[in-house]
């Protein structure tokens, strides 16, 4: 197809349809992110607590106390705001990176643009695979089909061209086959999709696993909140016969145990995960993957620009009449030439594909006239069929006309004629060349003088001209991917449409387990279903696959419970990208309707990036876990210090009050939300098996070190309670003790659980610099209740001796070190070795 008399829209009329017609983006409901942040920091249980907790200080004349929960409203209110606005940008900055590109004639030069930056008036160009980002008529199309379900809910292409009634295309639908050039003429609200839009709007995302485990965790303890809190109540009313104080009382029980730090580090994590792995080149479309990604357990990876280059070099001829391999680069006979000539009229006018590309250079290297400007496409059948194939058929002005096909050397072989002595030689070509790694293409032309051409490519009387080779070399740093994946536990299978010899050959050459155990899309879809289960386990490469075997692959995969990876990059991978659990579209020569099937996107093409996404997911989820079971440890001694003095009739039954508890609270979110996310990668995290993704978040034994944590820094508060008692010190000086070993275990907790299996030695080397600030803010703030005389005063403090500080923090100390003894006989007992699959 030629840009005929199409030079678009100049810079100057761009910029002023895009003031009359705005840009080209969706506002149906125009959304203010921190009136939504802030309604949503007013409804947390805690924060309801504390404006009833300040209220009542008020109207006990304690004004003082009810100012200070009022600061702590405001304090609690901006950590949230901030945390939320840190998401809000990070997925923001995701929404905009993952926004498809749109080709544009303007100023007469094919430019590329965003799709936000359309204009109406524009001329956009669009071919198979790509996604419509605006609604257009068209102006020239060459054989050209969309996929509108998204408008008609029918998944069947549609055929267009500019001389039918519905010469239309429409925003969000996608190019089945062909190539159009487009006027565009409505963008945005303005489309027919902007205009059903509002419907979406009412669609809710559905909470992914993980979310809904952490959110019945939380759910748990607000109910256990709300029991302890009756109880308190009840206890105090008892003793007091005051209502309104009682109440007071029992709303310090009540905040000790709300762990709203929980879903506040939950969506801190996944959305700072996002953003980080975005300025690593990984572009993560849903926050579902972030957690899915640590569970991967199979990858399958197509061949070509994944595993290798997608660098085609023409390295072979085999004429069938010359019945010899031989190099393009020497001397070439005519018959090789006119092989060179058909493979080049049977490829795309204008060449994106690498092959395409080599053929039409070779052409001109090995041409004295150069016959493509003479010859326009009359008709093309689209790479389609199994094995796959495509004709084109091309005539110049004197009604000379050329039907040349290619495609997998077998679908060439299937419609022509050829004798069993032909046939032989054509094969064992194809054997030796295949066993060198190369592509193969063949060849074949075919004579029709008609005008109503076949309704199928395959039913032109094809003679068969030869094979043509390329060599795409592995990529250098493929071997050293595979071998992070087998270390990570997880089994990697090839998926590719190429040929079993070519594809073995080139698995061989980068060290790729099981790279002679393969099997093809044609016998894969033989198998019944109880045998594909068990094939596509013991098989590592599956050649020669078109959209249905991939997608029985995957299935297949998710039924013998493996958490599946798939990576594509064609309009075909569409399906499998969709079933997979982690879609991963390639950002360079992926197709536009295979990023949007994707979950993920690789902008570079790099698999490396894919181990790196590994890691990246694995880090995600266990600093989360270290964070919630950080937060655990610690409300649990808040708990019980609050609650047995009261529920044993200790001398001192309130300890604490409300403004004690939400200074801990404002200590300890800083630390599980900021500290816990910047926590490094642990060097034994890519040498662990992949977490089954169905188990609940917190096992067994996970669950009981943070709750024995909890206790024992429990143990230690009510120790040093009693010990103060024990010494006569009086209450102030009690409640300091107390809270002095608080803050020294929240710290040293900090620390020890940085993790459960390396010792506080080394983790100190861990790169983590919000540790030693915030560590040290800490201490400096508990310097200033304790020894600043008005701070102090206000929280009923008094200032401790040297001895009473060292005690203070040696109990807060000893009450988690102990943790170290059960580290050190983990990695006696336990040695983390990678699985050999």
């Amino acid at each position: 197809m030629e840009l005929v008399d199409i030079k678009g829209l100049s810079t100057q009329e761009v910029i002023t349809a895009r003031k009359l017609h705005g840009s080209n983006s969706f506002n149906h409901k125009e959304q203010n992110g921190f009136l939504n942040a802030l309604k949503g920091v007013l409804k947390e249980p805690m924060v309801i607590l504390l404006l009833v907790a300040s209220a009542i200080y008020f109207i006990n004349g304690n004004v003082g106390d009810g100012v200070f929960l009022a600061i702590a409203i405001v304090l609690i209110a901006l950590i949230s705001l901030y945390q939320d606005s840190r998401s809000r940008n990070a997925l923001a900055q995701l929404k905009k990176l993952t926004e498809p590109d749109c080709k544009v004639i303007r100023d007469g030069q094919v430019q590329e643009v965003k799709s936000e930056d359309l204009v109406v008036g524009d001329y956009l160009m669009i071919e198979e695979g790509t996604f419509i980002a605006a609604d257009g008529i068209i102006e020239q199309s060459n054989d050209f089909s969309v996929n509108e379900s998204i408008l008609t809910g029918e998944s069947m292409p549609v055929y267009k061209d500019h001389t039918q009634v519905d010469n239309c295309v429409y925003s969000g639908t996608t190019v089945s086959g062909g190539l159009a050039i487009v006027k565009v003429t409505a963008i945005g609200n303005e489309t027919k999709l902007g205009e059903i839009g509002k419907s979406l709007e009412q669609i809710k995302e559905e909470k992914t696993p993980l979310e809904l485990q952490i959110g019945n965790f939380v759910e748990k303890m607000v109910l256990a909140g709300a029991v302890v809190f009756a109880i308190v109540w009840a206890i105090n009313f008892y003793n007091s016969g005051n209502a309104i104080d009682s109440l007071m009382k029992a709303l310090t029980i009540a905040m000790s145990v709300l762990p709203e730090e929980i879903p506040v580090a939950f969506s801190t994590f996944m959305a700072l995960g996002a953003w980080r792995l975005m300025k690593m080149g990984i572009v993560v479309k849903q926050m579902k993957t972030v957690e899915t990604l640590g569970s991967a357990t199979v990858i399958c990876t197509d061949k070509t620009g994944t595993i290798t280059e997608n660098k085609m070099t023409l390295v072979g001829l085999y004429a069938s009449q010359e019945q010899k391999i031989s190099s393009p680069d020497g001397e070439l006979s005519l018959e090789e030439k006119l092989l060179i000539r058909t493979a080049m009229w049977a490829s795309e006018p204008i060449p994106f594909d690498p092959m395409e590309v080599a053929l039409h250079e070779a052409y001109v290297k090995t041409s004295t006239l150069d016959e493509r400007p003479q010859f326009k496409m009359r008709h093309e059948y689209p790479f389609s069929g199994k094995p796959p194939m495509m004709t084109h058929i091309f005539q110049n002005e004197l009604g000379d006309r050329v039907v040349a096909a290619k495609g997998a050397p077998e679908a060439l072989l299937n419609v022509s004629d050829l004798d069993v002595e032909q046939r032989k030689g054509i094969e064992d070509a194809i054997k030796a060349l295949a066993n060198n790694g190369y592509r193969i293409l063949g060849v074949g032309e075919a004579a029709f003088a008609g005008e109503h051409f076949p309704e199928q490519q395959q039913d032109f009387s094809f003679k068969f001209k030869g094979l043509v080779a390329f060599y795409d070399p592995p990529k250098k740093n493929i071997q050293s991917v595979f071998e992070g994946f087998y270390a990570a536990g997880i089994d990697v299978k090839i998926v590719t449409g190429d040929n079993a010899a070519t594809t073995c050959a080139i698995a061989r050459q980068v060290g790729f387990r099981g790279a002679d155990n393969s099997i093809s899309g044609d016998e894969l879809m033989a198998l019944t279903a109880s045998e594909l289960k068990q094939r596509v386990m013991d098989t590592s490469i599956f050649t020669r696959m078109f959209p249905e075997a991939k997608l029985k692959i995957i299935n297949a995969l998710k039924e013998n419970n493996e958490i599946v990876a798939m990576t594509g990059d064609g309009v075909n991978d569409g399906p499998a990208l969709k079933a997979a659990h982690i879609g991963i579209a390639m950002g360079k020569k992926g197709t536009e309707i295979a990023k949007q099937a994707a979950s993920l996107v690789l902008a570079d093409d790099d698999l490396q990036k894919m181990v790196i996404a590994v890691g990246m997911g694995r880090r995600i989820y266990a600093n989360l876990k270290k964070a919630i079971q950080y937060i655990i440890s610690i409300h649990i001694p808040i708990i019980l210090t609050v609650f047995v003095p009261l529920a044993l009739g200790w001398i001192y039954p309130n300890i604490f009050s409300p403004v004690h508890i939400i200074f801990l609270e404002l200590i300890m979110g800083p630390t599980c939300s900021i500290i816990y996310e910047n926590e490094p990668m642990e060097k034994n995290t890519m040498l662990q098996k992949p977490r089954p993704f169905t188990s609940t978040f917190f096992n067994s034994k996970e669950l009981l070190t943070s709750l024995i944590q909890g206790l024992m820094i429990a143990v230690g508060t009510l120790f040093t309670y009693q010990y103060a008692v024990y010494f006569d010190l009086g209450e102030n000086t009690t409640r300091t003790m107390v809270f002095m070993v608080l803050i020294a275990a929240n710290i040293f907790l900090t620390l020890i659980n940085r993790s459960f299996y390396y010792s506080i030695i080394a983790t100190l080397k861990y790169k983590n610099n919000l540790v030693l600030g915030i560590i040290m803010v800490t201490i400096a703030i508990c310097g200033l209740l304790i020894y600043n005389k008005f701070l102090s005063n206000f929280f009923e403090f008094h200032a401790l001796t040297l001895t009473q500080i060292g005690l203070s923090i040696g109990i807060g100390f000893l009450s988690v070190i102990w943790f170290e003894l059960i580290k050190c006989w983990k990695r006696k007992n336990y040695v983390v070795f990678t699985p050999n699959k």
